[in-house]
């Protein structure tokens, strides 16, 4: 471990903006995006799956609500929504007073708030479009197995429409992690925050952020790899077949 180090130390020798201090700043910038995107990606997608259920829904009471929803999360851009939350909690009447008030003075948790409310939007609308297409022949097969409508969903109509929606979910997912980089303007030391602090302390915008773009391009490729692995496996009946 010690030669490792040593070897690192080495490397970064006469270099006088990538030294170790400010690789540690990259390096906690990373942990946040990644805990944020994460996050924000996982309770969006279980706010999503019903949603886009009462979407679809024949009730106008039901679906006309959950339409607003993503019509205005859709609608606003994403910035706003978090200057909006980030600075609109102070004004909430006797929040201060209540526990909440030591989670939501820290500029994570509405910056995830925010980030989650509006990827939720959009997922729910991939899935939507995706549950709207489902084949009326597997409806009317599970119909006559005698499947209940919840049964149906669950069983038939939700996992069909999973894999419909994949290619276009993993494009949202990719956005996520490009919109993250406004999360700097609440204060958070994200990448894009990182890169903000290098090039204040060197002035150099071209290594800064640069290098901040490396490391998001990397990420891309490792989540576009990833859905198309996902793509291969629970699309593979979709392929061809050799004759």
């Amino acid at each position: 471990m010690l030669d490792i180090s040593a070897w690192f130390n080495d490397l970064l020798a006469g270099n006088l903006i990538f030294t170790p201090t400010t690789l540690g700043y990259y390096w906690e910038g990373l942990v946040t995006t990644t805990q944020l995107v994460f996050l924000s990606l996982v309770a969006g997608l279980v706010l999503a799956v019903p949603l886009a259920v009462m979407r679809s829904s024949k009730h106008k009471w039901i679906s006309l609500p959950i339409y607003f929803y993503t019509y205005v999360f859709r609608g606003t851009p994403l910035l706003i929504q978090l200057y909006i939350i980030y600075y609109g909690v102070v004004f909430v009447d006797g929040i201060q007073e209540t526990f909440l008030w030591p989670i939501l003075r820290e500029a994570f948790y509405p910056a995830l708030i925010a980030f989650t409310l509006n990827t939720a939007a959009y997922t729910t609308e991939i899935f939507r479009g995706a549950i709207k297409a489902t084949s009326k022949g597997e409806i009317e097969a599970a119909r006559a197995y005698g499947m209940s409508q919840n049964l149906m969903m669950r069983r038939i109509i939700l996992p069909s429409a999973f894999r419909r929606a994949l290619p276009a979910y993993g494009n949202e997912v990719i956005f996520m992690l490009h919109a993250s980089a406004i999360a700097s303007v609440v204060t958070l030391m994200d990448l894009t925050g990182a890169a903000r602090f290098v090039y204040a302390r060197f002035y150099a915008p071209f290594d800064a952020f640069l290098f901040v773009a490396v490391i998001y391009l990397c990420l891309t490729f490792a989540i576009l790899y990833f859905f198309r692995f996902l793509e291969k496996k629970l699309l593979a009946h979709l392929r061809p077949q050799n004759t």
